[in-house]
């Protein structure tokens, strides 16, 4: 049972892994009503016999069956095409940050903060305190306040990475010599993790990611502590 549930998609703390859990949970309804509908059918097929000597053509059906499905297409396609304009539009953001992938790290900038940039390095299975996260806990944590929009510019030094937070909905390629874009916006406090989501080497799965979502007074105040 616990696996399970373990299939199901993280909380969702942004507007956007909102849309997408909607969106997927929408489309399940109708793929299982279709299935369900089909296995009936085939039901029906195996145990009865539905002949008539005289039966030539039924225009009705047929109309039915080709326009249904164009109804069903559509049901799924709009909804599907108001999540992509989410994900891709660009709004005007109120912090701007860069991300860059490494050899087996990430790390992190706040342009708009004189000095302000750290590397994220995972710590060691050995040296985790309780309660913490194998493969998950880093040294520095990426920090944003929250209810903000924030825009992050997103490249790699060396060769293709992902940045990648599940429960926000976020999944960007970091490619070496081009600038990836996304903007997002967190909804609630906490501590949310990710990891990167390309094959990029060896050491693949020890890339964490550890985004710290916090409010702005304690934003501010972490700010200040660091310019000191």
């Amino acid at each position: 049972m616990l696996t399970w549930f373990m299939l199901n998609f993280q909380d969702a703390s942004s507007a956007v892994m909102e849309q997408l859990i909607f969106f997927h949970d929408f489309a399940m309804i109708v793929i299982i009503f279709i299935w369900a509908l089909v296995g009936v059918n085939l039901l029906f097929i195996c145990y009865f016999q539905f002949t008539y000597r005289f039966f030539n053509q039924e225009q009705t059906v047929e109309t039915i069956w080709t326009v249904v499905p164009i109804f069903i297409l559509l049901a799924i396609a709009l909804p599907s095409l108001r999540v992509l304009y989410f994900l891709d539009d660009s709004f005007d953001s109120y912090l701007t940050m860069k991300v860059m992938g490494h050899q087996w790290y990430w790390s992190y900038e706040y342009p708009y903060f004189k000095n302000l940039s750290f590397d994220s390095y995972m710590i060691p299975t050995k040296d985790l305190m309780t309660g913490e996260f194998r493969l998950l806990e880093t040294d520095n944590s990426l920090v944003i306040p929250v209810s903000m929009q924030v825009r992050m510019i997103v490249s790699a030094g060396d060769v293709i990475h992902a940045w990648a937070v599940p429960s926000l909905g976020l999944k960007v390629d970091a490619v070496p010599g081009r600038l990836n874009q996304i903007n997002f916006m967190v909804n609630r406090c906490g501590i949310f993790y990710g990891q990167c989501s390309e094959i990029c080497g060896s050491n693949h799965s020890f890339m964490p990611i550890k985004l710290e979502v916090v409010p702005m007074s304690y934003f501010i105040s972490w700010l200040g502590n660091l310019e000191l």
